[in-house]
């Protein structure tokens, strides 16, 4: 039964959605939320207010929102061990909702002390690979240099160009008990994240858009136009190229290597479209070798060159390090300073602060040791109770690397005894540090708000200005109060951070002033992206025409339900000549075909539209989904049907969407070479006068021409009609003479088409086969001329692969 007033209904209702309520900080734990006294701050209050006032379903309606607008993004992260290619899979971006905020006047003494550190590590690789004097004066151990895997021997020496090793890190940093702000970790190999701070900002703007439109949160888009320009400014020649340099499709990160050259109109590219001549890095593209000035390399360093680094490396291109000793090439991060991530420099950090800049840290590191020397092995091991002991040379916090880490506490009392003589005898190898006890931040859980552990991941870009800190980045969160639990890998979250002011602040973004743009033409295609976008349309165009095929064939087995049928006995002989089982009413290698598209696509995704990608993958879905479900007949049929339309969408999406520059001329001569070769294996194979009755008919369906045959020739289906319909009118955009027009339309407007005033050889074999077959009559149409012009379409593509792709 219902009491109390309606007024105090809808007050106890409130306090029942409300949030906070039962929200505490955990004991002995900052938090970011919460004041000391367990009140909200101020930061916090609009947020909390907007969020009180939102009924639970609401609230899950705009988590909803965010998390389809990164579906449909197609941001993932790659986790290890997988059902993916070599060992991985894609697992959608962890988005925890709810952001942190942090209050602009606190932000900027972070800010200073990322800046002091920054230059901190700036002075300390100069001095590694230069005069040495860190190691001579005895504030850093030889051994940790010496012995060191990210110790480079051959970039000893080698100055950058511009005199700065340090481009891009970030920092992993953390708040202790204190209140107090810690640097856990130095990213300097190739720091990851930026990119997901971008999506991470645009979904939650999603879900919270009337409260960031209310809250003066600062804006990404400065930091990196900012970057963007120093980028450009590093360039030495006119015509130099600045890209981004990725270890492929494989890596857990690859999305955001996308992302952030699609974002910025920088390159993709990966080592094997990079070659060195003349001691400088040039591209490989469909017009030539072009030079590159600017490489943001998102590569481990031992990777980049197998000639003078890592010999095993499949990945780097060979005579990279020379580039960098001629100078002509500016690296984002140099080679080599990886080192400055190791584990065990953090025990050293305060002392060569003071040493190089004369000034003590702003931003201490977490407590570390050096369990190479006595006094701290002895430290180490009478505070075991409160240390974790790791690897001296990671490159991880413990959190990130706990497989590998001894949490002292959790070890019996035996083995804290013996831990004595571990340490001296494996010293030289291990750090310890101090548990991290992280400040927790609110998140969603089971229907309210929840405190879990935090660290933030901040980015900083060398500029015209000297260092700029990003007003945000973003924040790791634990999936439970283990602190170690916030790595990506296992199975941590990622929220983004507003930085609020309490005075508006500027709506930056990277366009240009209205009053005056440039209109650039779009970079050179490298030959790897030509290639793929070729294979794209043909994997496109060749599940299309086995779908065309198999649902001809089902319509006819649903009337007959006979496969032995002549034309069904046929057309099944055919499919298996072409590699088609049909064990499945929906085959395997129609699913082959299609999950090739992806690949395709996945390694130009920094070309390749989101709207486009979805599309592709809701293809792959449907048509595994219909393998496993389809039933011969009148199902398969129409489970064909559908997916004849979903590539019809997606063909429809490049077609009106695509910008028509060299990329655009790649993928539509892969889609016009696969359906001509399609088209000329069905008429050699059913037009001939051997081919059982009905054929003529199929083919004609399988040529989505029924319709016009009919309006076309006022006779009943014959061989003539059809050859002449279906291979020989320029009008039809299903005939083999339709395609190779295309196909010559495109290729003339390819980069070097012409040489030296002369057709190319690729262009004049295409222009052979076009008119050769533009004199043909239809009576001159048989087997043997279908046959030879097989051939000569899989030679055409041959050529094109050695002419552009090589």
């Amino acid at each position: 039964m219902t009491t109390g007033t309606a007024s105090e209904r809808r007050m106890d209702e409130e306090i029942e959605h409300d949030p906070i309520l039962g929200y505490a900080a955990l004991p002995g734990v900052a938090d970011e939320m919460l004041d000391a006294k367990g009140e909200i701050k101020p930061v916090w209050q609009n947020l909390i207010a907007h969020l009180s006032r939102l009924s639970e379903g609401d609230l899950y309606e705009r988590f909803a929102r965010a998390d389809r607008y990164l579906r449909d993004a197609g941001v993932f992260y790659r986790t290890y061990g997988g059902t993916g290619p070599a060992g991985t899979g894609e697992r959608n971006w962890p988005l925890s909702h709810i952001p942190v905020l942090i209050q602009e006047d606190e932000w900027q003494n972070i800010s200073r002390g990322l800046q002091q550190r920054a230059d901190l590590l700036e002075a300390m690789i100069g001095d590694i690979y230069g005069e040495n004097r860190l190691v001579q004066e005895g504030f850093l151990p030889p051994q940790l240099i010496a012995a060191n895997p990210e110790f480079l021997r051959p970039l000893v020496g080698v100055k950058p160009v511009g005199g700065h090793y340090l481009h891009f890190c970030s920092f992993e940093i953390g708040r202790g008990p204190d209140g107090n702000w810690w640097v856990l970790a130095d990213r300097t190999q190739a720091p990851s994240g930026a990119g997901f701070a971008l999506e991470n900002r645009v979904a939650t703007t999603r879900a919270f858009s009337d409260i960031y439109g209310e809250t003066h949160v600062h804006r990404l888009a400065s930091f990196f136009g900012a970057f963007r320009d120093a980028l450009q400014s590093r360039k030495q020649y006119p015509d130099d190229r600045i890209a981004v340099l990725s270890p492929g499709p494989a890596n857990e990160t690859y999305f955001e290597h996308a992302y952030i050259a699609r974002y910025l109109g920088f390159m993709l590219l990966e080592g094997e479209d990079l070659t060195v001549v003349n001691n400088r890095v040039m591209v490989r593209t469909v017009a030539g070798l072009k030079p590159v000035g600017v490489l943001w390399r998102r590569l481990d360093a031992s990777y980049a060159d197998p000639l003078e680094l890592d010999q095993n490396s499949h990945i780097g291109t060979p005579g990279m390090v020379q580039a960098l000793r001629s100078g002509s090439l500016t690296l984002v991060n140099a080679l080599g300073s990886g080192i400055l991530e190791t584990r065990a420099l953090l025990a050293f950090a305060p002392t060569i602060c003071r040493r190089l800049l004369g000034e003590d840290p702003i931003l201490p590191s977490i407590a570390t040791w050096w369990c190479g020397q006595p006094s701290e092995r002895e430290h180490v091991a009478k505070n075991i109770e409160r240390m974790v002991i790791g690897p001296a040379y990671s490159r991880l916090p413990f959190f990130d690397d706990n497989s590998q880490s001894v949490l002292g506490s959790s070890l019996r009392e035996t083995a804290k005894d013996a831990v004595g003589d571990w340490l001296a005898s494996e010293g030289g190898k291990l750090v310890g540090q101090e548990v991290v006890t992280l400040s927790t931040t609110p998140t969603w859980v089971d229907g309210k708000l929840t405190p879990r552990p935090m660290s933030l991941r901040v980015f900083a870009a060398r500029t015209e200005n000297g260092w700029e800190i990003m007003p945000g980045g973003f924040a790791r969160i634990g999936t439970g109060d283990d602190v170690a639990a916030i790595a990506m890998q296992s199975g941590g979250a990622a929220a983004d951070v507003w930085i609020v002011s309490d005075k508006p602040v500027s709506k930056s973004t990277l366009l240009p002033p209205e009053e005056s743009f440039t209109r650039n033409m779009p970079g050179s295609l490298p030959s790897r992206a030509a290639d793929n976008l070729y294979w794209l349309g043909r994997y496109i165009e060749r599940a299309e025409g086995a779908l065309r095929i198999l649902r001809s064939w089902h319509l006819r087995y649903a009337e007959s339900a006979d496969p032995n049928a002549p034309l069904l006995a046929d057309v099944t002989r055919y499919l298996k000549s072409v590699d088609m089982d049909m064990v499945k009413a929906v085959p395997e290698p129609l699913l082959a075909n299609i999950n090739s598209a992806i690949y395709s696509a996945s390694n130009i995704r920094d070309r390749f539209s989101p709207d486009g990608w979805l599309a592709l993958t809701d293809l792959a879905k449907t048509a595994k989904r219909f393998h496993e479900a389809a039933q011969p007949g009148d199902d398969a049929a129409h489970a064909a049907t559908i997916l004849l339309r979903k590539l019809a969408g997606f063909a429809g999406l490049v077609h009106e969407n695509m910008y028509r520059f060299t990329g655009w001329r790649f993928l539509s001569i892969g889609r016009h070479l696969e359906r001509g070769l399609h088209m000329t294996r069905m008429l050699a194979h059913l037009s001939g006068p051997d081919a059982p009755d009905g054929s003529l008919d199929m083919l004609l369906e399988i040529g989505d021409s029924v319709m016009t045959h009919r309006r076309r020739y006022n006779v009943n289906t014959a061989r003539l009609t059809v050859n002449d319909l279906l291979a020989l009118d320029p009008l039809n955009p299903r005939s083999i003479l339709f395609q190779l027009n295309e196909i010559r339309t495109e290729v003339e407007k390819l980069p070097n088409a012409f040489e030296n005033g002369q057709m190319s050889p690729f262009y004049r074999e295409a222009m052979r086969l076009h008119s050769g077959l533009a004199v043909m009559t239809p009576e001159t149409m048989n087997e043997d001329v279908y046959r030879r012009l097989e051939k000569d379409l899989e030679n055409l593509s041959d050529l094109l692969g050695r002419t552009y792709c090589s």
